[in-house]
Formats: structure tokens, sequence, C-alpha cells
């Protein structure tokens, strides 16, 4: 190992522990001023996750990166320090996000046929605000409606690299069934 390579894992470690949005393996290659290799950035990177392996932080690959986040099993810890209460969203926001992450690209229309009542623009609104959805086109139909789709940061926010980890439609379904029943009754 040459004295330029004994240092890349702190390098990386110290960029990504203090950088506040994901880095990419570009951002990441920049930081050095000789030819790292994509592949070597990504065995570092692995050398850099066993090392914090079973700590209170891991480093994670989401879909704008690499970043490191706090382990679920440290989280009731740590929610004793927050005093910042994280916003709570009604159900047709969580409802209107769900369909379009399951469903994406659809209109507003699609989300109304679905839910089975009018979407008011202050959904729409909140989610877009919050960088989850994003119009991602207009469907060629008269009127031309726009078409929604999830963004990057929702995909961060949940830590996921992509939609096909988003748990399967059935099981997301089931569990809002009985969430559904337990609040109606």
């Amino acid at each position: 190992m040459t004295a330029e390579e004994s240092f890349v894992v702190p390098v990386l470690e110290a960029a990504l522990l203090t950088s506040a949005q994901p880095l990419t393996l570009v951002q990441l290659r920049q930081l050095f001023d000789t030819d790292v290799s994509l592949a070597d950035l990504r065995k570092n990177l692995s050398t850099l996750e066993q090392l914090w392996h079973g700590r209170g932080l891991a480093l994670t690959q989401v879909a704008s990166g690499w970043r490191f986040q706090t382990q679920s099993w440290v989280r009731p810890w740590l929610s004793r320090l927050e005093r910042e209460v994280e916003p709570r969203y009604s159900r047709a926001v969580m409802e209107t996000l769900a369909i379009i992450a399951y469903r994406q690209p659809v209109t507003r229309g699609d989300i109304e046929e679905i839910r089975g009542v009018t979407v008011s623009s202050p959904v729409i609104k909140t989610l877009e605000e919050r960088g989850w959805i994003e119009q991602v086109g207009q469907r060629e139909t008269p009127g031309r409606p726009a078409l929604y789709g999830t963004t990057r940061e929702f995909l961060d926010h949940l830590g996921l690299q992509s939609l096909q980890q988003l748990p399967a439609q059935d099981l997301w379904e089931a569990g809002y069934d009985a969430v559904t029943a337990t609040t109606t009754s």
C-alpha cells in the first residue's frame, strides 16, 4: 500500500461524516489528486463499511450516493435528544405518496380513481415541497395532465437505493388495511 493509499479510507470517512448530503462516487473521486479508480473507491468504501460494522452509525448506499446514518437499533436512545418533532402527515398525504411510489408515473386523476376521493392541491404541494415527488412529464391525452413520480430525495429519506427495495405492494396494502381497521373501529 502506498502512502497515498494509506489515507484513502480516513479521507473518505471524514468527507462522508461531514457532508450534509449523500456523496456520489464521482464526488468522492474528486477528493484525490491521483487517479483513483471507481473499483478502488468501491473497495475502500467496503473497507470503511466493515470498520463501522456493529457501531451506532453505518455507511449506507442510498439513491443519491453514500452517507453515514444511524443504525435503527440506536434510534430509541437518540430520540430522547431530539427536540424537533418530525412533521406528521395526513392520511391523504400518505395515501397519495404510496400511490405515486407504487404506480408511478401517475396523474392526479389516477390517484383520485384509486383513492375514490378528490386529491386537493395542498396534498400535492406538501409532497412537492418535501421533495418527495415531482412532475416527470405529461400524459399524451386531452388536457395533457401532469404525471408525478417520486424523487431521489424520497428514496434517500427511506434509506433506499431504488424503488425495487420498497416493501411488496401486497404487504403494504395488508398493513394499510390493518391500520385502517383499527382507526375506524
